[in-house]
């Protein structure tokens, strides 16, 4: 019959045609083994008087044998199990999953995918440390479990390739703290990203470090750091893997590597305070880690504010130099605790142009005066603002006799 004028050319062809097998893939290794008199009369009963054990086994487990709707379902997933595990360790041949099925037993397939199933939920699904349960499965796990049972290959694969990326980046976390002086336990308790862990433990290890360290600790090496690479590009820091690194942990730790190497401008910035920077920026906020050491924080915070206070004072901590520092702070200028006549003149002209900020002084103190004293030095100073601010900014005093004769009585004026 000839063709139409004006059909195409490819219509003339036949066309081959693809159908999909949706048959569990135990049912479809078991006729395959039948047809290639792999799998014998023998054997198929022995499966035939298998399944039901198993089906009841199963119905249990995950609820109660009694019911139907619970044996139908306990069918499916028997079938599941037994057609999960033989196409995953066969890798699809039919030809390998029949002879399985004939060199063991049916039941022992079924425990072979409940046991896949198993392993994949004892995984951690994320990174963050002490969000993972411990131990492997446990009767935690066998809701889950019962809804795994009925899903796919594919499924299985994609959660494992998954879980399993995650297991690679806490194993490799778990490796650098061990190498720098901290066990999994204490990463347990830190619970803190093991992405975090890594990031610092490369920065540490490229300073020669042979600990993790605490804020104290991280804030110098931050520092140190942008001393060393002032000036430089970013990409001067060398950020090396470790070299005893295990070879499966390392594409995980060269990925979150790459992630601190683009880190560096900012790292690098001394524009930036490194507790503005890591602990009040969003993008930085536990993305990287150090130890929890109050104690040692407050005896830094004490050390530091006791060197500030001690150089502003000079040592004096009597009221005439405690006053003559505040007021000096309040009006702006340098702080003293010893005024000339010519300096005490020149204060109380800047009072009156450009006015007192007594809360200037009030923070000050906050910051950098002993903790048992702050309380009292506030109340010092505001005392003696509520008495004098008003004849400091007097607009009557134009000789600034009064003025002058109050800084003579209150502060330290030679």
């Amino acid at each position: 019959m000839p063709k139409s004028p004006g059909a195409p050319a490819s219509a003339s062809r036949a066309t081959p045609v693809s159908l999909y097998d949706a048959r569990p893939f135990f049912e479809k290794a078991l006729l395959f083994g039948v047809q290639n008199g792999i799998i014998d009369p023998q054997k198929l009963d022995a499966i035939g008087n298998e399944a039901p054990k198993g089906m009841v086994q199963i119905a249990r487990y995950f609820g109660t044998e009694f019911l139907r709707p619970e044996l139908e379902r306990a069918k499916d997933r028997l079938i599941n199990l037994v057609s999960l595990y033989l196409e995953s360790s066969c890798a699809g041949d039919l030809r390998l999953a029949a002879e399985s099925l004939r060199d063991h037993s049916f039941l022992s397939r079924s425990k072979g995918g409940s046991d896949l199933l198993k392993s994949l939920l004892a995984l951690p699904q994320n990174t963050h440390f002490g969000m993972n349960e411990s131990g492997g499965f446990s009767d935690a796990h066998i809701p889950l479990l019962a809804k795994w049972t009925l899903r796919s290959l594919p499924d299985y694969q994609a959660e494992l390739a998954k879980r399993s990326q995650v297991a690679q980046v806490m194993d490799a976390a778990i490796w650098l703290a061990a190498s720098l002086g901290l066990d999994a336990d204490e990463l347990e308790q830190a619970g803190k990203d093991a992405e975090a862990v890594i990031r610092t433990a490369l920065l540490a290890l490229a300073c020669k470090r042979t600990e993790l360290p605490d804020w104290v600790g991280f804030e110098k090496m931050v520092a140190g750091l942008r001393k060393k690479y002032a000036g430089a590009n970013a990409s001067a820091l060398p950020l090396p893997l470790p070299q005893r690194l295990p070879a499966p942990l390392k594409d995980a730790v060269d990925a979150v590597r790459q992630s601190v190497l683009a880190d560096l401008p900012k790292i690098l910035d001394a524009s930036v305070p490194a507790r503005r920077l890591f602990d009040q920026t969003p993008a930085f906020m536990g993305r990287y880690f150090w130890m929890e050491n109050s104690l040692n924080e407050v005896d830094d915070y004490d050390r530091s504010t006791s060197l500030a206070w001690h150089k502003a004072t000079g040592g004096h901590d009597d009221e005439g130099s405690l006053i003559t520092l505040f007021l000096c702070i309040a009006a702006g200028s340098s702080p003293k605790t010893l005024l000339t006549e010519k300096g005490a003149v020149t204060l109380i002209r800047k009072i009156r142009k450009t006015g007192l900020s007594p809360d200037l002084t009030s923070q000050y103190i906050r910051a950098h005066a002993p903790a048992q004293h702050q309380d009292d030095y506030v109340q010092l100073w505001l005392t003696f603002c509520e008495e004098a601010q008003p004849m400091l900014q007097s607009e009557y005093d134009y000789a600034l006799k009064e003025a002058l004769a109050l800084l003579r009585r209150e502060c330290n004026v030679k």
